[in-house]
Protein backbone atom coordinates (compact mmCIF):
# COMPACT_ATOMS: atom_id res chain seq x y z
CA UNK A 1 0.00 0.00 0.00
CA UNK A 2 1.12 3.78 -0.74
CA UNK A 3 0.33 6.91 0.53
CA UNK A 4 -0.36 9.93 -1.77
CA UNK A 5 -0.65 13.29 0.08
CA UNK A 6 -1.15 16.78 -1.13
CA UNK A 7 -4.12 16.27 -3.47
CA UNK A 8 -6.15 19.22 -3.56
CA UNK A 9 -9.77 19.53 -5.24
CA UNK A 10 -12.43 21.69 -5.20
CA UNK A 11 -15.22 21.90 -2.13
CA UNK A 12 -17.61 20.90 -4.82
CA UNK A 13 -15.62 18.40 -6.55
CA UNK A 14 -17.52 15.40 -8.19
CA UNK A 15 -17.58 11.99 -5.96
CA UNK A 16 -15.53 10.51 -9.16
CA UNK A 17 -12.93 13.15 -9.22
CA UNK A 18 -10.80 11.83 -6.35
CA UNK A 19 -10.08 8.67 -8.59
CA UNK A 20 -9.64 10.97 -11.28
CA UNK A 21 -7.31 13.05 -9.96
CA UNK A 22 -5.09 9.90 -8.49
CA UNK A 23 -4.96 8.17 -11.69
CA UNK A 24 -3.77 11.73 -13.27
CA UNK A 25 -1.01 12.42 -10.62
CA UNK A 26 0.39 9.02 -10.75
CA UNK A 27 -0.24 8.84 -14.78
CA UNK A 28 -1.88 5.25 -14.48
CA UNK A 29 -5.06 3.45 -16.24
CA UNK A 30 -7.46 2.86 -13.96
CA UNK A 31 -7.24 -0.59 -13.83
CA UNK A 32 -3.66 0.06 -12.20
CA UNK A 33 -5.66 1.58 -9.42
CA UNK A 34 -6.90 -1.12 -7.82
CA UNK A 35 -8.04 0.34 -4.16
CA UNK A 36 -8.06 3.73 -2.34
CA UNK A 37 -9.01 5.11 0.98
CA UNK A 38 -9.14 8.77 2.40
CA UNK A 39 -6.87 8.81 5.26
CA UNK A 40 -6.89 12.77 6.08
CA UNK A 41 -9.10 15.37 4.49
CA UNK A 42 -8.21 18.86 5.68
CA UNK A 43 -8.91 21.89 3.75
CA UNK A 44 -6.48 25.28 2.91
CA UNK A 45 -8.32 28.76 3.47
CA UNK A 46 -4.90 30.31 3.35
CA UNK A 47 -6.92 32.31 0.10
CA UNK A 48 -10.17 32.40 1.76
CA UNK A 49 -11.42 35.31 -0.67
CA UNK A 50 -10.15 33.47 -3.45
CA UNK A 51 -10.31 29.98 -3.63
CA UNK A 52 -10.46 27.12 -0.93
CA UNK A 53 -9.65 23.38 -1.72
CA UNK A 54 -9.56 20.25 0.00
CA UNK A 55 -6.70 18.66 0.88
CA UNK A 56 -6.58 14.72 0.88
CA UNK A 57 -3.92 12.11 2.18
CA UNK A 58 -4.94 8.84 0.29
CA UNK A 59 -3.96 5.47 1.13
CA UNK A 60 -3.61 3.27 -2.48
CA UNK A 61 -3.30 -0.03 -4.12
CA UNK A 62 -1.72 -0.12 -7.18
CA UNK A 63 -1.31 -3.14 -9.82
CA UNK A 64 2.20 -2.64 -9.77
CA UNK A 65 3.42 -0.46 -6.62
CA UNK A 66 7.12 -0.71 -7.80
CA UNK A 67 6.59 0.47 -11.27
CA UNK A 68 5.25 3.49 -9.83
CA UNK A 69 7.39 4.30 -6.71
CA UNK A 70 10.39 4.05 -9.73
CA UNK A 71 8.54 6.26 -11.97
CA UNK A 72 7.76 9.06 -9.68
CA UNK A 73 10.59 8.80 -7.51
CA UNK A 74 10.92 12.62 -6.79
CA UNK A 75 7.79 13.35 -5.74
CA UNK A 76 8.38 13.53 -2.11
CA UNK A 77 4.32 12.99 -1.80
CA UNK A 78 4.16 9.43 -2.41
CA UNK A 79 5.49 6.47 -0.71
CA UNK A 80 4.73 3.75 1.42
CA UNK A 81 2.03 3.93 3.77
CA UNK A 82 2.52 3.11 7.22
CA UNK A 83 0.74 -0.12 9.06
CA UNK A 84 -1.57 1.57 11.31
CA UNK A 85 -3.29 -1.86 12.35
CA UNK A 86 -3.27 -2.52 16.12
CA UNK A 87 -2.13 -5.77 17.36
CA UNK A 88 -2.60 -6.77 20.67
CA UNK A 89 0.63 -7.21 23.27
CA UNK A 90 -1.22 -10.51 25.13
CA UNK A 91 -4.24 -12.58 25.40
CA UNK A 92 -4.96 -14.13 28.26
CA UNK A 93 -4.48 -18.03 26.99
CA UNK A 94 -8.01 -18.41 29.97
CA UNK A 95 -9.70 -16.37 32.58
CA UNK A 96 -6.92 -15.61 35.02
CA UNK A 97 -8.08 -15.95 38.98
CA UNK A 98 -7.44 -11.77 39.18
CA UNK A 99 -9.09 -9.43 37.59
CA UNK A 100 -7.87 -5.75 37.28
CA UNK A 101 -10.25 -2.65 38.32
CA UNK A 102 -10.65 0.39 36.37
CA UNK A 103 -11.64 3.49 38.36
CA UNK A 104 -13.59 5.74 36.51
CA UNK A 105 -15.74 5.42 33.22
CA UNK A 106 -14.57 8.49 31.09
CA UNK A 107 -12.58 7.91 27.94
CA UNK A 108 -9.05 6.67 29.50
CA UNK A 109 -11.30 4.09 31.78
CA UNK A 110 -13.41 3.42 28.95
CA UNK A 111 -10.53 2.56 26.62
CA UNK A 112 -8.62 1.37 29.30
CA UNK A 113 -11.48 -1.38 29.99
CA UNK A 114 -11.95 -2.38 26.28
CA UNK A 115 -8.98 -3.40 25.50
CA UNK A 116 -8.53 -4.97 28.63
CA UNK A 117 -11.39 -7.36 28.09
CA UNK A 118 -10.24 -8.00 24.84
CA UNK A 119 -7.03 -9.46 25.62
CA UNK A 120 -9.70 -11.61 28.27
CA UNK A 121 -8.70 -10.00 31.56
CA UNK A 122 -12.35 -9.68 32.63
CA UNK A 123 -11.77 -6.12 34.32
CA UNK A 124 -14.14 -4.80 37.14
CA UNK A 125 -15.37 -1.10 35.95
CA UNK A 126 -16.12 1.53 39.17
CA UNK A 127 -18.00 4.68 38.05
CA UNK A 128 -19.33 6.65 40.87
CA UNK A 129 -21.80 8.46 38.45
CA UNK A 130 -24.53 7.03 36.40
CA UNK A 131 -24.85 5.56 32.90
CA UNK A 132 -25.62 8.20 30.07
CA UNK A 133 -29.18 7.86 29.98
CA UNK A 134 -29.69 8.55 33.97
CA UNK A 135 -26.54 11.18 33.63
CA UNK A 136 -28.53 13.01 31.00
CA UNK A 137 -31.05 13.00 32.73
CA UNK A 138 -29.70 14.59 35.64
CA UNK A 139 -27.57 16.92 33.61
CA UNK A 140 -30.45 18.56 32.19
CA UNK A 141 -32.19 19.25 35.28
CA UNK A 142 -29.26 21.71 36.38
CA UNK A 143 -29.60 23.38 32.96
CA UNK A 144 -33.38 23.70 32.93
CA UNK A 145 -34.55 23.31 36.72
CA UNK A 146 -31.17 24.43 39.04
CA UNK A 147 -31.05 21.05 40.70
CA UNK A 148 -27.45 19.55 40.87
CA UNK A 149 -27.08 15.80 41.74
CA UNK A 150 -23.81 15.84 43.16
CA UNK A 151 -22.58 12.59 41.55
CA UNK A 152 -23.85 12.54 38.39
CA UNK A 153 -23.81 15.49 36.12
CA UNK A 154 -21.11 17.60 33.56
CA UNK A 155 -17.84 15.50 35.13
CA UNK A 156 -19.15 12.58 37.01
CA UNK A 157 -21.00 9.50 35.04
CA UNK A 158 -19.94 7.49 31.93
CA UNK A 159 -18.69 9.04 29.21
CA UNK A 160 -16.81 11.30 31.41
CA UNK A 161 -16.24 14.85 31.07
CA UNK A 162 -15.91 15.11 27.06
CA UNK A 163 -19.42 13.27 27.09
CA UNK A 164 -21.08 17.19 27.56
CA UNK A 165 -18.38 18.57 24.82
CA UNK A 166 -17.72 19.17 21.36
CA UNK A 167 -17.11 15.54 21.20
CA UNK A 168 -13.52 16.49 19.74
CA UNK A 169 -11.43 13.65 18.84
CA UNK A 170 -8.39 15.25 17.92
CA UNK A 171 -4.96 16.01 19.71
CA UNK A 172 -1.09 17.04 19.24
CA UNK A 173 0.16 14.03 21.24
CA UNK A 174 3.09 11.85 19.70
CA UNK A 175 1.32 8.63 18.84
CA UNK A 176 3.98 6.72 17.14
CA UNK A 177 1.74 3.71 17.41
CA UNK A 178 -0.93 4.43 16.17
CA UNK A 179 -3.18 4.18 19.04
CA UNK A 180 -5.15 6.56 18.05
CA UNK A 181 -6.01 4.80 14.87
CA UNK A 182 -7.32 2.27 17.29
CA UNK A 183 -9.43 5.00 19.42
CA UNK A 184 -11.35 5.87 16.15
CA UNK A 185 -12.22 2.83 14.67
CA UNK A 186 -13.80 1.56 18.09
CA UNK A 187 -15.90 4.37 17.82
CA UNK A 188 -16.81 4.04 14.46
CA UNK A 189 -17.56 0.44 14.95
CA UNK A 190 -19.98 1.76 18.09
CA UNK A 191 -21.80 3.61 15.92
CA UNK A 192 -19.61 7.19 14.57
CA UNK A 193 -19.92 8.85 11.86
CA UNK A 194 -17.39 7.34 9.63
CA UNK A 195 -16.02 10.74 8.78
CA UNK A 196 -14.18 11.10 12.07
CA UNK A 197 -11.50 8.40 10.70
CA UNK A 198 -10.26 11.07 7.74
CA UNK A 199 -11.57 14.90 8.17
CA UNK A 200 -8.84 17.12 9.75
CA UNK A 201 -10.64 18.09 12.90
CA UNK A 202 -13.11 15.22 13.69
CA UNK A 203 -15.70 15.56 16.40
CA UNK A 204 -19.48 13.58 17.22
CA UNK A 205 -21.28 15.76 19.47
CA UNK A 206 -22.73 14.93 22.57
CA UNK A 207 -26.21 13.51 21.19
CA UNK A 208 -24.49 10.65 18.89
CA UNK A 209 -21.56 10.19 21.80
CA UNK A 210 -23.94 8.80 24.32
CA UNK A 211 -24.98 6.38 21.73
CA UNK A 212 -21.57 5.43 21.29
CA UNK A 213 -20.13 5.06 24.80
CA UNK A 214 -23.64 3.12 25.65
CA UNK A 215 -22.49 0.87 22.67
CA UNK A 216 -18.70 0.20 24.06
CA UNK A 217 -19.30 -0.55 27.25
CA UNK A 218 -22.05 -3.58 25.73
CA UNK A 219 -19.09 -4.49 24.11
CA UNK A 220 -16.98 -4.45 27.20
CA UNK A 221 -19.92 -6.58 29.43
CA UNK A 222 -19.78 -9.05 26.20
CA UNK A 223 -16.19 -9.94 26.64
CA UNK A 224 -16.27 -10.46 30.46
CA UNK A 225 -16.13 -7.68 31.93
CA UNK A 226 -18.02 -6.04 34.77
CA UNK A 227 -19.53 -2.43 35.13
CA UNK A 228 -21.17 -1.20 38.33
CA UNK A 229 -22.27 2.46 38.17
CA UNK A 230 -22.56 4.52 41.32
CA UNK A 231 -20.27 2.84 42.54
CA UNK A 232 -17.80 5.45 43.93
CA UNK A 233 -14.08 4.67 45.10
CA UNK A 234 -13.02 6.06 48.48
CA UNK A 235 -9.88 4.25 49.63
CA UNK A 236 -7.07 2.25 48.65
CA UNK A 237 -6.35 -1.05 50.12
CA UNK A 238 -2.70 -1.33 50.51
CA UNK A 239 -0.24 -3.48 51.90
CA UNK A 240 3.37 -1.73 52.08
CA UNK A 241 4.27 -0.47 48.58
CA UNK A 242 1.89 -3.05 46.87
CA UNK A 243 -1.97 -2.30 46.02
CA UNK A 244 -4.27 -5.60 46.91
CA UNK A 245 -7.57 -3.43 46.37
CA UNK A 246 -10.08 -0.99 46.72
CA UNK A 247 -12.95 0.05 48.98
CA UNK A 248 -16.19 1.45 47.57
CA UNK A 249 -18.16 4.39 50.05
CA UNK A 250 -20.70 1.46 50.22
CA UNK A 251 -18.32 -0.58 52.31
CA UNK A 252 -17.73 -3.28 50.29
CA UNK A 253 -13.75 -4.46 49.21
CA UNK A 254 -12.46 -5.10 45.87
CA UNK A 255 -9.53 -7.51 45.84
CA UNK A 256 -7.24 -6.74 43.12
CA UNK A 257 -3.09 -6.48 42.38
CA UNK A 258 -4.13 -3.82 39.52
CA UNK A 259 -5.86 -0.70 39.50
CA UNK A 260 -6.05 1.70 36.85
CA UNK A 261 -6.79 5.31 38.27
CA UNK A 262 -8.80 6.84 35.23
CA UNK A 263 -10.76 9.57 37.83
CA UNK A 264 -10.94 12.33 35.66
CA UNK A 265 -10.11 15.93 36.86
CA UNK A 266 -12.59 16.81 39.13
CA UNK A 267 -12.45 13.89 41.57
CA UNK A 268 -11.49 16.33 44.31
CA UNK A 269 -12.14 14.07 47.16
CA UNK A 270 -10.67 11.32 45.95
CA UNK A 271 -7.34 13.56 44.75
CA UNK A 272 -7.37 14.17 48.84
CA UNK A 273 -7.91 11.02 50.27
CA UNK A 274 -4.90 9.81 47.78
CA UNK A 275 -2.69 12.60 48.88
CA UNK A 276 -3.46 11.11 52.89
CA UNK A 277 -3.36 7.49 52.00
CA UNK A 278 0.45 8.80 50.87
CA UNK A 279 -0.04 8.31 47.11
CA UNK A 280 2.66 10.20 45.22
CA UNK A 281 1.08 13.52 43.68
CA UNK A 282 2.24 17.00 42.67
CA UNK A 283 0.88 20.32 41.58
CA UNK A 284 1.00 20.62 37.55
CA UNK A 285 0.11 23.17 35.38
CA UNK A 286 -3.60 24.32 34.34
CA UNK A 287 -5.17 27.15 33.16
CA UNK A 288 -8.16 29.03 34.30
CA UNK A 289 -10.59 32.09 32.55
CA UNK A 290 -13.66 33.11 31.25
CA UNK A 291 -15.88 31.39 28.27
CA UNK A 292 -16.47 34.03 25.34
CA UNK A 293 -19.42 34.54 22.83
CA UNK A 294 -19.31 35.41 19.17
CA UNK A 295 -22.08 35.15 16.95
CA UNK A 296 -21.22 32.23 14.71
CA UNK A 297 -21.69 33.66 11.12
CA UNK A 298 -18.41 36.43 12.52
CA UNK A 299 -15.94 34.02 12.63
CA UNK A 300 -17.30 31.99 9.52
CA UNK A 301 -16.56 35.32 7.87
CA UNK A 302 -13.41 36.08 9.16
CA UNK A 303 -11.75 32.44 9.28
CA UNK A 304 -13.09 31.74 5.68
CA UNK A 305 -13.85 34.80 3.93
CA UNK A 306 -16.05 34.46 0.72
CA UNK A 307 -16.79 30.94 1.65
CA UNK A 308 -18.35 31.60 4.83
CA UNK A 309 -21.47 29.41 5.23
CA UNK A 310 -19.74 26.84 3.02
CA UNK A 311 -21.76 23.32 3.96
CA UNK A 312 -18.72 21.50 2.61
CA UNK A 313 -17.00 23.60 5.38
CA UNK A 314 -19.65 23.77 8.32
CA UNK A 315 -18.90 26.33 11.12
CA UNK A 316 -15.47 27.58 11.31
CA UNK A 317 -13.35 27.52 14.58
CA UNK A 318 -10.13 29.12 15.87
CA UNK A 319 -7.23 28.92 17.79
CA UNK A 320 -5.49 31.90 19.42
CA UNK A 321 -2.50 32.87 22.33
CA UNK A 322 -0.72 35.82 23.49
CA UNK A 323 2.28 36.19 25.56
CA UNK A 324 1.25 39.14 27.92
CA UNK A 325 3.63 41.80 29.66
CA UNK A 326 3.29 40.19 33.00
CA UNK A 327 4.53 36.92 32.07
CA UNK A 328 1.36 35.01 31.64
CA UNK A 329 -0.14 33.50 28.84
CA UNK A 330 -3.59 33.64 27.59
CA UNK A 331 -4.76 31.64 24.97
CA UNK A 332 -7.95 29.98 23.51
CA UNK A 333 -9.00 26.67 25.10
CA UNK A 334 -11.62 23.88 23.89
CA UNK A 335 -13.31 26.10 20.87
CA UNK A 336 -16.55 24.88 20.38
CA UNK A 337 -18.44 26.12 16.85
CA UNK A 338 -21.96 26.57 16.18
CA UNK A 339 -22.30 25.87 20.01
CA UNK A 340 -23.22 26.28 23.87
CA UNK A 341 -21.83 27.68 26.84
CA UNK A 342 -22.70 24.83 29.68
CA UNK A 343 -22.88 24.85 33.58
CA UNK A 344 -20.29 22.06 34.26
CA UNK A 345 -20.56 22.22 38.07
CA UNK A 346 -20.04 18.76 40.23
CA UNK A 347 -20.41 20.49 43.95
CA UNK A 348 -22.96 22.44 45.16
CA UNK A 349 -22.60 25.89 45.78
CA UNK A 350 -20.45 26.43 42.86
CA UNK A 351 -20.52 27.72 39.46
CA UNK A 352 -18.32 26.18 36.35
CA UNK A 353 -18.49 27.09 32.73
CA UNK A 354 -17.33 24.72 29.80
CA UNK A 355 -18.48 25.09 26.09
CA UNK A 356 -20.62 22.22 23.91
CA UNK A 357 -21.46 21.50 20.43
CA UNK A 358 -23.57 19.00 19.23
CA UNK A 359 -22.36 16.81 15.32
CA UNK A 360 -24.46 19.77 13.68
CA UNK A 361 -22.73 22.37 15.10
CA UNK A 362 -25.78 25.01 14.08
CA UNK A 363 -26.49 26.62 16.99
CA UNK A 364 -26.24 30.71 16.54
CA UNK A 365 -22.94 31.36 18.42
CA UNK A 366 -19.27 30.42 18.79
CA UNK A 367 -17.95 30.16 22.01
CA UNK A 368 -14.21 29.37 23.72
CA UNK A 369 -12.46 29.43 27.03
CA UNK A 370 -10.25 32.65 27.00
CA UNK A 371 -7.98 30.87 29.91
CA UNK A 372 -4.87 32.12 31.86
CA UNK A 373 -2.26 29.86 32.58
CA UNK A 374 -1.26 28.97 36.19
CA UNK A 375 2.27 27.85 37.19
CA UNK A 376 1.90 26.12 40.70
CA UNK A 377 6.22 26.66 41.01
CA UNK A 378 5.54 30.24 40.79
CA UNK A 379 2.07 31.00 42.35
CA UNK A 380 1.67 28.65 45.09
CA UNK A 381 5.33 26.88 45.73
CA UNK A 382 5.49 23.46 47.76
CA UNK A 383 1.68 22.92 48.51
CA UNK A 384 0.52 19.75 46.17
CA UNK A 385 -3.42 21.26 46.20
CA UNK A 386 -2.81 24.46 46.10
CA UNK A 387 -4.33 24.81 42.70
CA UNK A 388 -7.53 22.50 43.41
CA UNK A 389 -8.16 25.01 46.53
CA UNK A 390 -7.55 28.53 44.06
CA UNK A 391 -10.11 26.30 41.97
CA UNK A 392 -12.95 25.92 44.67
CA UNK A 393 -12.82 29.68 45.65
CA UNK A 394 -13.28 30.93 42.38
CA UNK A 395 -15.94 28.34 41.76
CA UNK A 396 -17.99 29.65 44.66
CA UNK A 397 -17.57 33.21 44.27
CA UNK A 398 -18.60 32.55 41.23
CA UNK A 399 -21.63 31.25 41.96
CA UNK A 400 -22.38 34.29 44.39
CA UNK A 401 -21.76 36.46 41.57
CA UNK A 402 -24.31 35.12 39.72
CA UNK A 403 -27.16 35.63 42.37
CA UNK A 404 -26.42 32.07 44.04
CA UNK A 405 -28.70 30.36 42.01
CA UNK A 406 -26.37 28.47 39.86
CA UNK A 407 -27.20 30.91 37.17
CA UNK A 408 -23.40 32.47 36.03
CA UNK A 409 -21.79 35.83 36.03
CA UNK A 410 -21.57 37.34 33.15
CA UNK A 411 -19.64 40.79 31.49
CA UNK A 412 -19.87 42.32 27.99
CA UNK A 413 -16.14 42.66 26.47
CA UNK A 414 -16.61 46.29 26.35
CA UNK A 415 -17.70 46.84 30.08
CA UNK A 416 -14.83 44.11 30.75
CA UNK A 417 -12.14 46.05 29.36
CA UNK A 418 -12.97 49.23 30.68
CA UNK A 419 -13.83 47.48 34.66
CA UNK A 420 -17.51 48.20 34.84
CA UNK A 421 -20.50 46.36 35.27
CA UNK A 422 -22.66 45.45 32.69
CA UNK A 423 -26.22 46.20 32.57
CA UNK A 424 -27.67 45.25 29.13
CA UNK A 425 -27.30 43.01 26.49
CA UNK A 426 -25.72 43.86 23.01
CA UNK A 427 -26.68 41.66 19.64
CA UNK A 428 -24.89 38.30 21.26
CA UNK A 429 -27.24 36.70 23.48
CA UNK A 430 -25.59 34.32 25.99
CA UNK A 431 -26.41 30.42 25.59
CA UNK A 432 -25.41 29.79 29.32
CA UNK A 433 -28.21 27.88 30.84
CA UNK A 434 -29.79 28.16 33.93
CA UNK A 435 -29.38 31.72 33.18
CA UNK A 436 -26.76 34.98 33.27
CA UNK A 437 -26.61 37.22 35.88
CA UNK A 438 -24.42 40.76 34.27
CA UNK A 439 -22.09 41.75 36.49
CA UNK A 440 -18.77 43.22 36.73
CA UNK A 441 -16.05 39.87 36.50
CA UNK A 442 -13.07 41.84 37.74
CA UNK A 443 -13.25 40.05 41.00
CA UNK A 444 -14.34 36.38 39.50
CA UNK A 445 -10.25 35.77 39.12
CA UNK A 446 -6.80 36.83 40.38
CA UNK A 447 -5.92 40.28 39.46
CA UNK A 448 -3.00 39.09 37.47
CA UNK A 449 -5.25 36.78 35.24
CA UNK A 450 -7.60 39.93 34.81
CA UNK A 451 -4.78 42.16 33.73
CA UNK A 452 -3.63 39.27 31.21
CA UNK A 453 -7.11 38.98 29.72
CA UNK A 454 -7.73 43.04 29.20
CA UNK A 455 -4.41 43.09 27.75
CA UNK A 456 -4.95 39.93 24.90
CA UNK A 457 -8.20 40.86 24.01
CA UNK A 458 -7.81 43.82 21.46
CA UNK A 459 -4.41 41.91 20.54
CA UNK A 460 -6.78 38.85 19.60
CA UNK A 461 -9.05 41.68 17.69
CA UNK A 462 -6.14 42.18 15.48
CA UNK A 463 -6.13 38.37 14.58
CA UNK A 464 -9.70 37.83 14.26
CA UNK A 465 -11.64 41.01 13.00
CA UNK A 466 -13.55 42.44 16.05
CA UNK A 467 -13.22 39.50 18.36
CA UNK A 468 -13.16 42.29 20.69
CA UNK A 469 -16.52 43.39 19.55
CA UNK A 470 -18.29 45.74 22.87
CA UNK A 471 -21.25 43.06 23.22
CA UNK A 472 -18.70 39.82 22.82
CA UNK A 473 -20.27 38.43 26.21
CA UNK A 474 -18.00 37.01 28.72
CA UNK A 475 -19.39 34.04 31.21
CA UNK A 476 -17.93 32.93 34.21
CA UNK A 477 -15.87 30.80 35.76
CA UNK A 478 -13.67 28.18 33.39
CA UNK A 479 -11.72 26.38 35.75
CA UNK A 480 -11.26 23.04 35.12
CA UNK A 481 -9.19 23.10 31.33
CA UNK A 482 -6.97 19.87 32.85
CA UNK A 483 -6.15 18.61 36.33
CA UNK A 484 -4.16 20.54 38.88
CA UNK A 485 -2.55 17.78 40.05
CA UNK A 486 -0.58 15.00 38.30
CA UNK A 487 -0.43 11.30 40.53
CA UNK A 488 3.32 10.67 39.25
CA UNK A 489 3.71 7.22 37.46
CA UNK A 490 7.41 5.67 36.59
CA UNK A 491 7.20 6.12 32.65
CA UNK A 492 8.57 2.53 31.14
CA UNK A 493 5.97 0.50 33.94
CA UNK A 494 3.29 3.05 33.80
CA UNK A 495 2.68 2.38 37.77
CA UNK A 496 2.78 4.85 40.54
CA UNK A 497 5.90 6.21 41.45
CA UNK A 498 5.39 4.72 45.52
CA UNK A 499 2.51 2.04 44.66
CA UNK A 500 3.12 -1.29 43.14
CA UNK A 501 -0.08 -2.23 40.97
CA UNK A 502 -1.58 1.21 40.74
CA UNK A 503 -2.09 2.64 37.26
CA UNK A 504 -2.17 6.73 37.03
CA UNK A 505 -3.93 7.18 33.59
CA UNK A 506 -5.80 10.04 31.70
CA UNK A 507 -6.74 13.44 32.67
CA UNK A 508 -7.20 12.96 36.07
CA UNK A 509 -3.99 12.00 36.86
CA UNK A 510 -2.56 14.27 34.21
CA UNK A 511 -1.58 12.71 31.24
CA UNK A 512 -4.14 13.41 29.25
CA UNK A 513 -6.30 16.51 28.21
CA UNK A 514 -9.32 15.85 25.42
CA UNK A 515 -11.11 12.47 24.15
CA UNK A 516 -8.47 11.22 22.11
CA UNK A 517 -5.63 11.61 24.52
CA UNK A 518 -7.52 10.18 27.10
CA UNK A 519 -8.52 7.14 25.28
CA UNK A 520 -4.48 6.47 24.08
CA UNK A 521 -3.30 6.95 27.63
CA UNK A 522 -6.38 4.07 28.20
CA UNK A 523 -4.54 1.64 25.48
CA UNK A 524 -0.95 2.14 27.01
CA UNK A 525 -2.23 1.33 30.82
CA UNK A 526 -4.20 -1.81 29.78
CA UNK A 527 -1.14 -3.07 27.73
CA UNK A 528 1.04 -2.37 30.64
CA UNK A 529 -1.24 -4.44 33.18
CA UNK A 530 -1.91 -7.13 30.08
CA UNK A 531 1.94 -7.49 30.05
CA UNK A 532 2.27 -7.81 33.90
CA UNK A 533 -0.59 -10.07 34.13
CA UNK A 534 0.04 -12.37 31.45
CA UNK A 535 3.44 -12.05 30.92
CA UNK A 536 5.38 -13.51 27.80
CA UNK A 537 3.43 -16.75 28.00
CA UNK A 538 0.23 -15.04 26.32
CA UNK A 539 2.08 -13.16 24.29
CA UNK A 540 0.78 -13.45 20.55
CA UNK A 541 3.22 -15.92 18.59
CA UNK A 542 3.58 -13.66 15.73
CA UNK A 543 3.93 -10.07 16.22
CA UNK A 544 1.98 -9.65 12.79
CA UNK A 545 -0.90 -11.26 14.02
CA UNK A 546 -3.52 -8.61 13.97
CA UNK A 547 -6.38 -9.02 16.56
CA UNK A 548 -7.99 -5.39 16.27
CA UNK A 549 -9.33 -3.55 13.86
CA UNK A 550 -8.68 -3.63 9.83
CA UNK A 551 -7.14 -0.87 8.47
CA UNK A 552 -8.61 1.39 7.01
Amino acid sequence: MLRLSELSLPLDHAPGALRDAIVTRLKISDADLLDFHIFKRSYDARKKNSVILFVYTIDLNLRDEAAVLQRCGDDRHLGPAPDTRYRFVAQAPAPLPQRPIVVGFGPCGLFAALLLAQMGLRPIVLERGQSVRQRTQDTWALWRKRILTAESNVQFGEGGAGLFSDGKLYSQIKDPHFYGRKVMQEFVNAGAPLEILYVNKPHIGTFRLTTVVAALREDIIALGGEVRFASKMTRLVLEGDQVEGVMLESGETLASRHVVLALGHSARDTFRALHEQGVFIEPKPFALGFRIEHPQTQIDRARLGNYAGNPALGAADYKLTHQCSNGRAVYSFCMCPGGTVVAATSEAGRVVTNGMSQYSRNERNANAGIVVGIDPVRDFPGDVLAGMALQERLEAHAYVLGGSDYSAPGQLVGDFLKDRASTRLGEVQPSYQPGVKLTNLASALPDYAIAAIREALPQFGRQIHAFDRWDAVLTGVETRTSSPIRITRDADTLQSRNIRGLYPAGEGAGYAGGILSAGVDGIRVAQAIAMDLVGTSGRNQQQGDTLGDVEV
